[in-house]
């Protein structure tokens, strides 16, 4: 084993050849393979990379973009050339969100060897570092930024323009007078630590130091006494308030004397509001905390469609990438569409279009690899079979052979469906199944529901759909034997309620599942205490587009399938819901969704026994740090808040705030929204930060969507995220949040 010195020269070398730069092939397929120059900047948080042939543009990206290094042949860009490049050469940088893969070769095992361990080491030094140093880290990064000739200092003139780049619209004789304040040595230029300084007093939150000094015993601090009266009185915190005081003092108060004496800082104060404790979200619904052991159909699952598909619904690429990426998110049931493929090997891809096809054995790899990495609870794999009998049996030998152990078979009869708990690091089958032998002698079996609608509503196709008739396809057994969600036509709620076996389950396209909500909405929520419901997209829906989840949860569906790979409110409100109970894909569905003997019906929540609706009000005080939206230098953007309300009809609702000029920065609104919520179990709040536009649509800043029950009372942070559900840290809007009985 090498000692730590050997470790520690060793990552000194690595990050001196990264910092060296050298020559990578970037891979996109097996015909595109370009020469790039990468280096790592001296800050060690940047890498930056040109073309071969360009002669100094290079283009940058974070090491805090990167999610993951994967070494050797593990993309299928470098799969497709493994024969042309040893595994110990390659590497793959997997990023955030939805931005692609990069695929890489070095020129020798060695140099692979330094940016696989350098950019491994760079990623492990951020994940480590506490918030206080995140944010200094943050302007440092925008101190570099603005020192175009790398001397280490900025003069007033180049702060002035950072201040534009970092959207504050300042008052020059205000900046000037904390320039000067700032700069210690009186150099007339700030260096890398006076900036920090300069930035915090830029900063200085006096809604923040106004809520201290009311608190304050002298004015200067908060003792353990005044820090409890606080969480007593505006964070409504309990019994233990006394002792959660002095935790926060010893987990928050930067210095040590105040800690010493039990005393907590304007800057403790602060760093307590912006951390995970202060934020909006109840650290105590962020784990585990439901019950696990109840029938499947008690639970939301978390549930992607068209799982393959990166992009569009005709003629984007399938991936096996997409299954990684939806399987990382918490996704607990992944779609495969399985096609008769050469050489007697089963494809998957979307039929009668022009998507890419991907190796059925490549796809059933990566969901072994990957189907427990985010949860360990059961993945169910939907399959949409098109195969015929021969390469149905290939098609179950992978099953079986590859996923082993982890495939779920158990069909025994039950009155009711399993539970998570009991499923743990199961793998569970959905698709057309024989009962039993003498039910279908010949073999076949009604096709997928939702091709046959697909067919229907798709207005693009390789090949005209079939006339109308229901088609018909042989089984195999050996396939029938291994799946566990038996695929069924849905009738009727009465012949489900009287005839329906547990691991029956009926596939709706969105119109239908609305069409029953609406016309039997308290017959479609009793159908799912017993039954699995999977709701999927429009066939129209050819952009990936996606359908509003919470009208299908309020019925009680449990697999409500959407297009993972696009971003947009539908998949905040999924990325909500799902944030919640570890992030295991699996939520306890309210009760009044799971109690067969009293009738739920969200079109009428006021009619339920235990009606007691809620008043909801949401001070939006101001924001902070928010991100510029066009990358111009003078260009600052004017926001407003918007809060929104999913849930049963009656609580839809939205109200926004007015817009401020010019202020990104440290915007400051101070206006209260109400609103009331009939059924706060079903509700999800979602925050919206835009920047105004009179002429055309707003600019999306960034958003925060979270269950109604998970919101913490009192003064509260709301931490942003981007369009693709990513952390935009330091941005967050400071808010105060009370709830009272209407």
């Amino acid at each position: 084993m090498e000692s730590p010195q050997t470790c520690c020269e060793q990552g000194h070398q690595n990050l001196e050849a990264m910092k060296a730069g050298m020559f990578l092939r970037k891979v996109k397929s097996r015909t595109w393979k370009r020469q790039r120059h990468y280096k790592l900047q001296e800050d060690c948080k940047t890498i930056a990379y040109k073309s071969s042939w360009a002669i100094n543009s290079y283009s940058t990206f974070s090491i805090s973009d990167v999610e993951a290094v994967r070494a050797g042949h593990q993309s299928e860009a470098l799969l497709s050339v493994a024969d042309e490049f040893p595994a110990d050469r390659c590497f793959t940088l997997v990023f955030r969100g939805r931005r692609g893969n990069l695929d890489l070769v070095a020129e020798s095992t060695k140099e692979a060897q330094a940016w696989i361990q350098g950019i491994g080491a760079l990623m492990e030094n951020m994940e480590n570092m506490d918030e206080s140093t995140k944010l200094d880290q943050w302007i440092s990064d925008w101190f570099s930024k603005a020192d175009l000739n790398k001397d280490g200092r900025i003069n007033f003139k180049e702060a002035k323009k950072l201040l534009k780049m970092m959207n504050v619209d300042m008052n020059e004789e205000h900046a000037s007078s904390l320039f000067k304040m700032a700069d210690k040595s009186k150099s007339e230029t700030l260096e890398d630590q006076e900036f920090v300084e300069f930035y915090k007093m830029l900063t200085e939150r006096a809604e923040v130091l106004d809520l201290f000094q009311d608190y304050s015993s002298d004015g200067q601090s908060l003792s353990q006494c005044d820090l409890e009266e606080f969480l007593r009185e505006e964070q409504l915190e309990g019994e233990g308030s006394y002792e959660h005081a002095l935790q926060l003092i010893d987990r928050y108060e930067p210095s040590d004397t105040a800690r010493m004496n039990h005393m907590m800082s304007v800057d403790g104060f602060l760093m307590y509001l912006t951390s995970p404790e202060g934020s909006i979200f109840n650290p105590e619904r962020q784990d585990l905390f439901q019950d696990m052991s109840q029938p499947l159909a008690h639970y939301y699952i978390s549930s992607s469609h068209n799982t393959y598909l990166m992009e569009d619904q005709l003629k984007g690429p399938s991936s096996v990438e997409a299954y990684i990426q939806a399987l990382k998110r918490g996704c607990r049931c992944v779609e495969v569409d399985c096609w008769n493929g050469s050489n007697g090997e089963p494809v998957v891809y979307h039929g009668h279009t022009l998507t890419s096809k991907i190796l059925l054995k490549d796809v059933i790899t990566t969901i072994a690899n990957y189907a427990f990495k985010a949860s360990e609870y059961p993945l169910i794999v939907s399959i949409e079979n098109h195969c015929s009998i021969e390469q149905q049996e290939v098609m179950a030998r992978y099953f079986r052979d590859i996923l082993g152990d982890m495939l779920f078979t158990n069909t025994a009869d039950s009155s009711e469906l399993p539970s998570p708990e009991a499923l743990k690091r199961k793998i569970l089958l959905k698709g057309k199944k024989f009962e039993n032998e003498s039910e279908n002698p010949t073999g076949e079996v009604s096709d997928e529901d939702e091709a046959a609608e697909m067919n229907k509503d798709s207005p693009v196709t390789e090949s005209p759909p079939t006339n109308g008739k229901k088609l018909q396809q042989n089984l195999c057994k050996e396939l029938s034997d291994l799946i566990f969600c038996k695929s069924v036509h849905f009738h009727s709620f009465e012949h489900s309620r009287t005839s329906a076996k547990p691991n029956e389950m009926s596939s709706f396209s969105e119109s239908k599942a609305r069409k029953y909500s609406k016309e039997a909405g308290s017959d479609f929520v009793l159908h799912n205490t017993r039954q699995l419901t999977r709701v999927y997209p429009s066939g129209m829906r050819t952009d990936s587009s996606n359908y509003c989840p919470v009208d299908m949860w309020n019925m009680g569906c449990q697999i409500v399938a959407l297009n993972f790979q696009t971003a947009g409110m539908e998949m905040d409100l999924n990325d909500g819901l799902f944030t919640q109970n570890g992030c295991s894909g699996y939520i306890l569905k309210p009760e009044i969704l799971c109690k067969r003997e009293r009738l739920f019906n969200p079109e009428n929540p006021e009619k339920r026994d235990d009606y007691h609706p809620l008043l909801f009000y949401v001070k939006v005080i101001s924001g902070q740090q928010l991100p510029k939206v066009k990358q111009k230098a003078w260009f600052i953007v004017d926001p407003l808040v918007r809060v929104e309300i999913f849930g049963v009809p009656l609580d839809q609702a939205k109200q926004e705030t007015k817009h401020i000029d010019n202020n990104g920065f440290n915007p400051l609104w101070n206006e209260t929204l109400q609103f009331t919520i009939h059924t706060p179990e079903l509700a999800l709040v979602r925050f919206v930060v835009e920047d105004y536009d009179k002429a055309s649509r707003n600019d999306f800043i960034g958003q925060y969507t979270i269950p109604f029950t998970s919101i913490q009372p009192g003064y509260r942070h709301v931490h942003l995220l981007s369009k693709d559900g990513m952390s935009i840290h330091p941005s967050s809007i400071y808010v105060h949040i009370k709830i009272t009985e209407q």
